[in-house]
């Protein structure tokens, strides 16, 4: 069995870590047979549903770093398994059927069978991943005594039907902040570096980020922050580079290297 994930090692002095969850299309063929959806139903809810060129960004922009952060990028579509949501009764998208496994689709059409059960795929490719990511940041808070991580995505200009988050703001760059992982520090460093494209609202449309949960609300070594992008900032009509790709790296390049200091 494949893995889902790939770990693309950094500099020996990052304490830094980039998570790309949603950047694949890629799905089993096996697991493809599971879902409901037809071959053109399923490449518009790919279109609709993928962080397109997210890794390809996150790769161009630290490509030229000279510590670069490491990079943990979901190798698998988020239908196979969603790396980012609880995988219990904690997830609130449950209320859609979009948890950590998904059971409808964007627009609330039925994507696996009412009654899927999805253990084996929490098994085969959930656990996997987060035991991966969490001994990864177990090695960098032995190493260094902290790690930040950027949770990367990115979102329509249009609000899914199938969502629980309707009418708040969809801004060019929304930050993702936790209470206890997100410094204000870090929050502002952020917020000055990605308002060069327009006002930054924090926690609309999407809330919160990525960490590992074995230290959710219990390390504070581990910061974290997301970084949630318009995907008109970042790509065409066609999923292609849009005009803003190369500032957008080079703001994200810059961000990162603020990290280092900071």
């Amino acid at each position: 069995m494949a893995s889902n994930f790939e770990v693309i090692p950094g500099g020996s002095s990052s304490k830094l870590i980039i998570h790309v969850p949603h950047s694949s299309r890629f799905i089993p063929p096996e697991i493809r047979s599971e879902i409901l959806l037809s071959d053109i139903e399923l490449e518009a809810e790919l279109d609709s549903m993928t962080d397109s060129l997210t890794a390809e960004l996150v790769l161009h922009a630290t490509a030229n770093i000279a510590n670069p952060p490491t990079l943990f990028i979901n190798k698998f579509s988020r239908f196979v398994i969603d790396p980012e949501r609880f995988p219990d009764e904690r997830e609130v998208m449950n209320k859609v059927g979009m948890g950590a496994i998904y059971l409808k689709s964007s627009t609330g059409a039925q994507l696996r069978r009412t009654d899927f059960d999805g253990s084996q795929l929490i098994a085969d490719y959930f656990d996997p991943y987060a035991k991966a990511f969490t001994d990864l940041v177990e090695s960098k808070l032995r190493e260094f005594g902290q790690v930040t991580i950027i949770d990367f995505h990115s979102y329509r200009v249009e609000q899914h039907l199938n969502a629980v988050n309707h009418g708040q703001q969809r801004p060019p760059v929304c930050i993702g902040t936790d209470e206890f992982h997100t410094s204000p520090e870090l929050s502002q460093l952020a917020s000055a570096h990605f308002s060069a494209f327009g006002p930054v609202v924090f926690n609309q449309p999407y809330a919160g980020t990525y960490v590992p949960l074995d230290f959710y609300g219990t390390e504070p070594r581990v910061r974290s922050i997301m970084l949630e992008n318009r995907a008109d900032l970042l790509v065409d009509e066609q999923l292609n580079p849009g005009p803003k790709f190369d500032q957008y790296s080079s703001v994200l390049a810059s961000f990162i290297e603020a990290l280092a200091t900071n």
